[in-house]
């Protein structure tokens, strides 16, 4: 007769294999498990945060690690210790494998967690990492090696009946012998490093007379991320999506996969939205990825979190293009769909215990986005930014609605690393809702003091095609105008109206007796001077600049609403657009007791909107914010306005004089570092023609000649920083005298 045996006499092996036997999962015997107790972060920012949230909440005490600029970063102050390890260099600090570890041992840290990027992929790390008897929240380093070189995945994924494309993977790696290989394939080709990933050391030759440019930047990219410049090519596929799969393994040779994600719209070949599961994928196409991914794990015995990428074609038809032996940026998309904790399974089986649950019993629930924040000027070909954070709020945090970040208001997005700021992430039912839900969060994100992409993220998740799921790599590229619309040569005379009416409460009338000052920080009395007249009405002119656009706006004070509310009457000149004649306009400012954030309400012909105001009543050090300015966050969509009030003529001229004329020459776009000189002087140069190349927030920048000419002088040397917008080359007309 079968009976129960009590829990209390069972050994914890005995209780591990039959709780996770009746669960379905295999327990092996001979598996070593050990408690993690305290764990190393061997990262920084968002990642570093994350990890840190689930380690606490599985009690387990956290150690930083940072670079020197990371000193009063938000994960140093999240983590219970944390030690300098050096300069801000990556190569001196966050890739100092042997310090990390020692780091860890004199910490007495059991594990060490690697995030993503830096040393998350590197084999050798692991394989130190064992030999020091410290545990490594990642898989093996033979996994990491195998997967790692896409020559050898290749190999072992058509092995494993893992569907592959056609390419080259050789060991002859000169410039000739690739270009022949690329014309066997035929053109437009993929270049890849091999030992890439993340974006990088990738390009796309269409044709063959841009192979050779192509193959060459995608190898110094590669060698100055990973060391190492070998390339594959492969035929590119027309209109591709980028599909993944999240798969997840332990040490008792389980595997599944907790569905895919659609990384499909992209800048620079790196992930702009995520969302999962992938629009319009059927379900006979879900379980064949699923289970082509998991094969695919199994062939190199993969253990904790990792990511299948496929490329799919308009068919569904899909082939394996890379494994992620990591964590993944965009892994709470999975999170939310399966109610799941990924950085909790990654420890959980780190310890040596079968993973949570198996395959029958991972559901998929609603759907999920994920928008990358990133500190970057899509208007400048997403050209990356750095500089302070001097403004930053984002929406509340729910069940539903995720902010994932590292930085806070006052801090500083560097040059030293990735610029991304924050991941919003949300959830709800279906894929329509979850959009809605990310649209509104997008407008709630206001942040000021650098260029961000927040306002192309609403665009996108905005555009009607996006809305229906028409997705693939080359989205931007073709929905280009209906995401970058032309600029406005004009502004609504209701907006004018309303930048005016908060200049003329923040600058004179609205003193805060209480505080003593105004809501742009004056504390002068004399500065609140109104303008009253016996007799008269009280008038105004006020001259701004709204984005780009110079507009007038007089104003008559024309009496009071019952609720106390001044009443204008007003008239706009200048850069607007065909509208009333006089508007007339009521309003009033508050301070939200809840948020501290700053809110103008104004009654414009009858419509009341409501405005955030972020004000800087002088220079921001750093930081592209001018004196004398605000920026106003409008309610009803994302895009902010920042109005200033324009210098007179001769001190624009004067600025101008002192600031030199790089106009028509070749300036850097931001800070970083000269990593190739393509010229000499007195070469000739025609316009478009490559400069120089800068490596500046871990990617590549090419700069080319904006002009015909004569290159005069070279300013930078290789390997030498320039600060943005430094003069890099100095050209001179073709025809002007030596």
């Amino acid at each position: 007769m079968w009976r129960l045996t009590p829990l209390h006499r069972l050994s914890f092996k005995s209780w591990q294999k039959r709780f996770y036997g009746i669960a379905g999962l295999e327990v092996k015997e001979g598996v070593e498990t050990r408690q993690i107790e305290k764990l190393l972060i061997a990262n920084r920012g968002e990642i570093a945060c994350r990890v840190m949230r689930t380690a606490k909440k599985m009690g387990i005490q956290t150690v930083a690690v940072y670079s020197e600029v990371d000193r009063n970063q938000m994960h140093v102050e999240m983590a219970d210790e944390a030690y300098c390890i050096g300069p801000a260099a990556p190569t001196l600090s966050y890739l100092k494998m042997d310090k990390i570890v020692d780091v860890a041992k004199s910490s007495g840290a059991q594990a060490i967690h690697p995030g993503y990027g830096f040393l998350s992929e590197n084999a050798e790390f692991a394989e130190l990492c064992s030999q020091e008897n410290v545990i490594f929240v990642g898989p093996p380093s033979t996994a990491i090696r195998d997967m790692g070189i896409k020559s050898t995945s290749k190999k072992i994924m058509s092995a494993a009946n893992v569907p592959i494309i056609e390419g080259y993977h050789g060991e002859t790696q000169t410039n000739d012998h690739l270009l022949r290989e690329a014309e066997k394939i035929g053109f437009p080709i993929m270049i890849k490093a091999v030992r890439g990933g993340g974006g990088k050391g990738m390009r796309i030759a269409m044709e063959k007379e841009n192979f050779i440019e192509q193959l060459e930047a995608a190898r110094r990219e590669a060698k100055s991320s990973f060391g190492d410049d070998v390339m594959l090519i492969e035929k590119y596929v027309d209109r591709p999506r980028h599909v993944e799969v999240q798969v997840f393994g332990d040490h008792h040779g389980n595997a599944v996969y907790l569905f895919e994600r659609d990384c499909s719209v992209q800048r620079r070949h790196q992930k702009v939205i995520e969302e999962s599961p992938a629009p319009g994928i059927s379900h006979e196409t879900r379980v064949e990825l699923g289970e082509a991914a998991v094969r695919a794990a199994k062939a190199v015995g993969y253990v904790g979190a990792g990511t299948v990428e496929f490329v799919m074609d308009p068919e569904q038809k899909f082939y394996f293009m890379e494994m992620n032996t990591r964590l993944q940026v965009e892994h709470p998309v999975t999170e939310m769909v399966t109610g799941t904790d990924l950085v909790e399974w990654q420890l959980k089986v780190a310890q040596g215990e079968p993973m949570p649950l198996e395959q029958n019993n991972i559901t998929l629930r609603g759907h999920s986005f994920e928008a990358r924040i990133y500190a970057e000027d899509p208007d400048n070909d997403f050209m990356p930014g750095a500089g302070p954070l001097h403004y930053l709020s984002g929406p509340v945090e729910t069940d539903s609605i995720r902010v994932e970040t590292g930085v806070r208001q006052g801090d500083e997005v560097t040059p030293d690393y990735d610029p991304m700021i924050a991941k919003l992430v949300v959830w709800g039912p279906d894929r329509a809702q979850a959009l809605r839900k990310l649209q509104s969060n997008l407008i709630n994100y206001t942040i000021v003091g650098l260029d961000t992409n927040v306002k192309f993220l609403y665009q996108l998740a905005s555009n009607s095609h996006f809305a229906s799921g028409d997705v693939h790599t080359g989205f931007i590229e073709q929905h280009f105008g209906e995401l970058f619309p032309s600029k406005a040569a004009t502004v609504s005379p209701q907006l004018a109206c309303q930048a005016a009416f908060v200049h003329m409460i923040t600058s004179s009338d609205n003193f805060n007796k209480e505080e003593n000052q105004d809501l742009a920080g004056n504390t002068d009395p004399f500065s609140r001077c109104g303008g009253f007249m016996v007799n008269l009405s009280p008038t105004s002119e006020t001259s701004l600049k709204i984005g780009d656009c110079d507009v007038t706006v007089q104003a008559i004070r024309i009496g009071m609403t019952s609720n106390g509310e001044t009443i204008y009457s007003m008239s706009v000149s200048g850069d607007v657009d065909v509208g009333a004649d006089e508007i007339t306009l009521s309003g009033y400012a508050r301070v939200d007791p809840e948020t501290a954030a700053t809110y103008v309400v104004t009654t414009v012909n009858d419509v009341t909107q409501r405005h955030k105001v972020v004000m800087f009543p002088e220079k921001v050090k750093g930081s592209s914010v001018e004196p004398d300015s605000f920026h106003l966050f409008p309610s009803h969509h994302s895009a902010s306005v920042k109005v200033t009030l324009p210098l007179p003529s001769f001190l624009t001229r004067q600025a101008a004089t002192a600031g030199g004329n790089t106009a028509g020459q070749p300036t850097a776009p931001m800070t970083g570092k000269i990593e190739k000189v393509l010229v000499s002087p007195g070469d000739n140069v025609t316009r478009g023609q490559p400069l120089v190349v800068m490596i500046a927030m871990k990617m590549e920048h090419t700069i080319r000649a904006p002009r015909d000419g004569v290159v005069e002088s070279v300013r930078y040397a290789e390997q030498e920083s320039a600060e943005k917008g430094a003069l890099l080359v100095k050209l001179k007309e073709l025809d002007e005298p030596q």
